[in-house]
């Protein structure tokens, strides 16, 4: 067997996906592919990934590796506010991986990153089936939030947008934004997790009754 043969690892086949993707797009990952890139036959590659689905989801767990933090904070909120960043910027890194991952099973860094998720809302006094509505909350804002961003740099035509509001046609648009532009994405992206936890902390209150 050559050195080549004998280093491959589903880990490191995995990364040169991630690479190929990040450069060409997902629609260019192919196990073909991806033994050009390693400079072995693709029949080899079987071994370790027996499918392209298996591929996707060795893709998809190095991605949430790297959504693990090596130590969580003992507030809960800032806890879960560094979880969602890490996971944001990991889709800004591939936004690709926003569709082409949807569907993807579970591997044992998402379980990880959920266990996680976990043991950071452990202090907040509500029950597991609350605290997984929240998270699956969160999970929504950050992967909707970041696709939005991801999109974001594409041109946009505002001329038509730009010639109606002018008419007048729409007075209430054209006073909100002569206010001035929005703050910058990463603001309104924390504002928005505040408003989501602080929302968590009024459901653990206990509500009066009658």
């Amino acid at each position: 067997m050559s050195s080549r043969k004998s280093s491959l690892t589903r880990e490191k086949i995995a990364a040169v996906a991630l690479s190929i993707a990040d450069r060409e797009g997902f629609e260019a990952v192919s196990m073909r592919r991806i033994a050009q890139e390693m400079g072995v036959g693709a029949m080899t590659l079987y071994y370790y990934v027996a499918t392209k689905n298996e591929l996707i989801a060795a893709m998809d767990d190095a991605l949430l590796a790297g959504a693990l933090l090596p130590k969580l904070s003992s507030d809960w909120r800032k806890a879960i506010v560094a979880i969602a960043q890490k996971t944001r910027e990991i889709f800004l890194r591939h936004p690709w991986a926003l569709i082409a991952m949807l569907n993807t099973s579970p591997g044992i860094n998402a379980l990880r990153h959920m266990e996680q998720c976990l043991e950071a809302l452990a202090p907040l006094p509500i029950t597991d089936k609350k605290k997984f509505a929240l998270l699956a909350t969160i999970d929504d804002f950050v992967f909707g939030y970041a696709l939005r961003e991801g999109s974001a740099s594409a041109p946009v035509d505002m001329e038509f947008a730009a010639a109606q509001i002018a008419s007048g046609a729409f007075p209430r648009l054209a006073r909100a934004l002569a206010n001035g532009p929005l703050p910058p994405a990463r603001d309104r992206f924390e504002r928005g997790l505040r408003a989501l936890l602080d929302a968590a902390v009024l459901d653990a209150v206990p509500r009066p009754r009658g």
